[in-house]
């Protein structure tokens, strides 16, 4: 047994996120850890006026919890790992990322529709979608998922863009929706992360039983490819790397906000060769011309 600790879990307190946290606890309660669950509202679930990108805060579904680790009121936080930053702030360290649920966006058609209208508040997910369908137009979806669900019923939008990992965890999928299996997902999407103070050797010994290897090898390589071509979660960048045995498999783009332009790399590498490959991917895609849509890409978001 485990010596006794209760190890408080930090959580947004949205019903996804506290699904998160409860599947986290039970894990630890089954390997004998005593927990409790801490709630505390991010900024990003507050400011709900304006679009993601709008905001200019990396991290912005996280700080808050950053604050309660560094300052002693939670021990480990659970988090979307496509929510967090891809540098951690000092005195924060990764503790376990949990195996991988399904990566996919998904499509929900609304049967009031009146207009062409897409809403989603991710850039990636409008770039990509503009790409494909350049007739649409998009409008900005902001809120945790029932409430997005519910914006959606009663408007006359053609449809919203969702993760299906987030609808599945909570029971809310609709009857009918579109696997999006075009659209490559943001970095790391479908994985749960726990991060934790550097010194708390305990908590980390708890959590080093949740890892799973090749999530995080997969969201490693991802976000590494992120960092590199300097995109924080506003950006509109796509990646996917799958583990294949000894094999990864990785896909990833650069789309222009308005969809028009879009800069992509495939690449299939043995295990062994994966250390630094999402940055040397990333490297790659710069010369392949993403260095210069990026450029542009930050002007616009700067003017607008």
């Amino acid at each position: 047994m485990p010596e006794s600790k209760t190890i408080r879990i930090g959580t947004r307190d949205s019903k996804l996120a506290m699904w998160q946290a409860q599947t986290v606890q039970q894990k630890l309660r089954d390997l004998g850890y005593e927990t409790e669950i801490v709630a505390v509202k991010s900024d990003g679930d507050l400011k709900l006026d304006k679009p993601l990108y709008e905001l200019g805060i990396t991290g912005i579904f996280t700080k808050t919890l950053d604050v309660a680790l560094l300052q002693n009121t939670v021990d480990i936080a659970v988090h979307s790992m496509k929510d967090v930053p891809t540098a951690l702030p000092q005195g924060i360290s990764t503790f376990a990322v949990l195996k991988r649920a399904q990566v996919h966006d998904i499509f929900v058609g609304n049967p009031n529709a009146k207009s062409n209208t897409i809403a989603t508040g991710s850039l990636r997910r409008r770039a990509q979608w503009l790409h494909k369908f350049p007739n649409d137009s998009t409008t900005d979806l902001r809120g945790n998922v029932v409430s997005r669900l519910q914006k959606l019923e009663n408007s006359d939008w053609k449809g919203a863009i969702f993760a299906l990992a987030g609808l599945d965890r909570i029971n809310v999928l609709p009857e009918k929706y579109e696997i999006l299996d075009w659209m490559l997902p943001a970095p790391a999407q479908g994985a749960m992360v726990v991060c934790g103070r550097s010194d708390d050797d305990f908590s980390r010994e708890a959590l080093q039983h949740l890892n799973d290897e090749n999530t995080a090898l997969a969201t490693k390589i991802e976000r590494d490819f992120l960092r590199t071509l300097e995109g924080g979660c506003t950006a509109p960048i796509g990646a996917y790397a799958e583990i294949q045995e000894n094999t990864v498999v990785f896909h990833g783009n650069l789309v222009s906000l308005d969809g028009k332009e879009k800069v992509e790399i495939r690449k299939t590498i043995s295990r062994d060769e994966s250390t630094h490959a999402g940055s040397l991917f990333a490297e790659e895609l710069l010369q392949l011309g993403a260095k210069e849509l990026m450029q542009r890409i930050k002007q616009q978001l700067s003017k607008s």
